[in-house]
């Protein structure tokens, strides 16, 4: 966030889409900004699966101990998905759809709605048709491609996305957590793979 720019201390809340280290492990640095650097003032919201609060606690007590009793019970709050239940945070609607990736909880694909434009999010998963749900009508789905086309347990690939791309209804359908074999072959793909840093504009003018 620094490196582009980004002032932590504006982010108002924060969606997690699973308890994988790799989609909420930095959570613990960014309540250190919050308490050392930045100083936020109000609490973050932290919305994610069942759970959520207790494996930050855990997590950030694990890679700084004391955090908690020192500074960390003022900086966060915490509120759990209920599958297909859409809920105000920040301003947004987000609505979660259950899919298929073990984590120690319930992992979800999201959809947020705000200021007229929707943004579908697949989180990790195995093919579910809960995904078509969540891209229906967006102006943005951003879903995972862990692979080419080797299978990976509980993760999408590219030939399983691209085999389905009319079904989404999305106006832009974009690639990300991809693998090595998917990078390979950015550029060359049918379909648009994310990049680091990119900026993405949405919303009802920039629809096709």
């Amino acid at each position: 966030m620094h490196r582009f720019r980004i002032d932590p201390s504006t982010i108002d809340a924060v969606l997690v889409s699973h308890l994988h280290g790799d989609h909420f492990g930095g959570l613990p640095f960014l309540l250190l900004d919050a308490a050392f650097i930045t100083r936020r003032t109000r609490p973050l919201l932290v919305v994610g699966p069942t759970g959520i609060g207790q494996r930050v606690h855990r997590t950030t007590e694990l890679f700084f101990p004391g955090f908690w009793r020192n500074a960390g019970e003022r900086l966060i709050t915490f509120q759990e998905h209920v599958d297909r239940l859409t809920v105000s945070v920040a301003g947004a609607r987000v609505t979660p759809f259950r899919v298929n990736h073990p984590s120690g909880a319930p992992a979800f694909a999201l959809r947020v709605e705000c200021d007229g434009a929707t943004i579908g999010y697949s989180g990790d998963t195995a093919w579910v048709d809960g995904l078509l749900e969540a891209a229906h009508g967006s102006d943005v789905f951003l879903c995972e491609a862990s692979s080419f086309e080797r299978p990976i347990p509980y993760h999408l690939t590219y030939k399983t996305v691209v085999e389905r791309r009319a079904a989404f209804n999305t106006s832009r359908l974009i690639l990300t957590h991809m693998g090595a074999d998917v990078i390979a072959r950015a550029g060359h793909l049918a379909i648009e793979c994310a990049r680091d840093g990119q900026r993405i504009l949405v919303g009802r003018s920039t629809r096709r």
